[in-house]
């Protein structure tokens, strides 16, 4: 019932004013995230409150430089200790009891969908803080962080793509061709992750159930898994552009045939592409990207891929994973750099004939 109701609601509203379907569609966002996540609303408010208060002083281009740089300091060091203390404590405990043998305890619930609306409004103060933020009403900053489609499992949104759609968007009326394309991306991604995602999870348990899996079986469940893994999340993405649609609004694409990469480079440009863009440009290029030559390079590669590993998941396995994907790129760009000179040296020796 929720999505007929705040539809039918949104377009009601836009014959009275501009702001109205607004302050709608963040209320209904805020009963979207209760209804399994009430004790965070609050929180979620908070995060809300405290990013827009630091991004308007940002964007007030205070005459102080040192102003600016405190500003940003505090809003972003308030949002990764939020983020570490949720998301990261009990791993940093287990840590430390292991290594020094102490017996800390952190029971701390997580909250749905908190790396996704922090990573946007680090995005938010960072622009803010470069001067490239206009100054935003309360309630489109808080809708574009709330939103429900993108709030609990992405995309990762961006101000200057989602802002002014909504201000836009707001005195639209609706559009049927809209509404049914985005019922047909929804149920594309409602069938990815039902049918495919949840389907195959059978053959999945077979490698990662209880007991020790066969040779066959632990191919046949190493492989669905990386279908399971696709499915789900691009199921849910396609469903969030879907449902968004339906508004008149337009989310970012966040797959793109990700196993049809001819390279790992290439798989990054097409595997959680949001993700993957806020990385290169708030991670990556701050670090000095390959401006400060090779070697750093592919320093600032490792980085990245490694804290794009921790996001995922507070364990080491996510941190192996990361590494492993920042070796990938490493050396699928020294390949880039250095391939061609090797293939035309082994040419010259005749190792490899002049048409490889």
């Amino acid at each position: 019932m929720f999505l007929p109701i705040t539809l039918i609601g949104y377009f009601a509203l836009v014959r009275l004013n501009r702001l109205a379907p607004v302050i709608w569609l963040a209320l209904a966002s805020l009963a979207f995230y209760s209804v399994s996540n009430w004790q965070f609303v609050l929180l979620l408010l908070a995060s809300v409150a405290f990013n827009y208060v630091i991004g308007g002083l940002l964007i007030s281009k205070r005459p102080r430089p040192a102003s600016r740089v405190a500003a940003l300091t505090i809003g972003v060091a308030g949002d990764l200790l939020t983020l570490g203390y949720f998301k990261y404590a009990g791993f940093l405990a287990a840590n430390l009891n292991w290594v020094f043998s102490t017996g800390f305890t952190v029971n701390v619930l997580l909250p749905v969908g908190i790396s996704f609306y922090t990573f946007t409004q680090i995005a938010f103060l960072v622009d803010a803080y470069r001067g490239n933020v206009a100054r935003y009403a309360l309630p489109h900053y808080a809708l574009f962080v709330t939103y429900f489609p993108h709030l609990i499992a992405g995309p990762i949104l961006h101000h200057k793509d989602m802002i002014p759609q909504f201000e836009r968007a707001a005195a639209r009326r609706p559009d049927p061709h809209l509404i049914l394309c985005g019922l047909i991306i929804f149920g594309t991604g409602l069938f990815k992750k039902t049918c495919l995602a949840d389907g195959i999870q059978l053959l999945v348990s077979l490698a990662f159930g209880p007991n020790a899996p066969t040779f066959d079986q632990a191919w046949i469940g190493a492989l669905a898994y990386t279908f399971q893994l696709y499915f789900d999340f691009s199921g849910y993405s396609d469903m969030a552009i879907g449902i968004s649609l339906m508004f008149g609004i337009f989310l970012p694409l966040n797959f793109n045939s990700p196993y049809k990469a001819t390279s790992i480079i290439d798989f990054w440009r097409r595997w959680h592409m949001t993700l993957s863009q806020f990385l290169r440009d708030y991670l990556y290029i701050p670090l000095g990207g390959n401006r400060h030559g090779r070697t750093l390079r592919y320093v600032n590669l490792m980085i990245t891929m490694l804290l794009g590993g921790l996001w995922h998941g507070a364990a080491w396995t996510f941190v192996a994973w990361g590494a492993l994907h920042g070796v990938y790129l490493c050396i699928n760009h020294a390949w880039n750099n250095y391939g061609p000179r090797l293939r035309r040296a082994l040419r010259a020796w005749r190792i490899l004939p002049p048409s490889f």
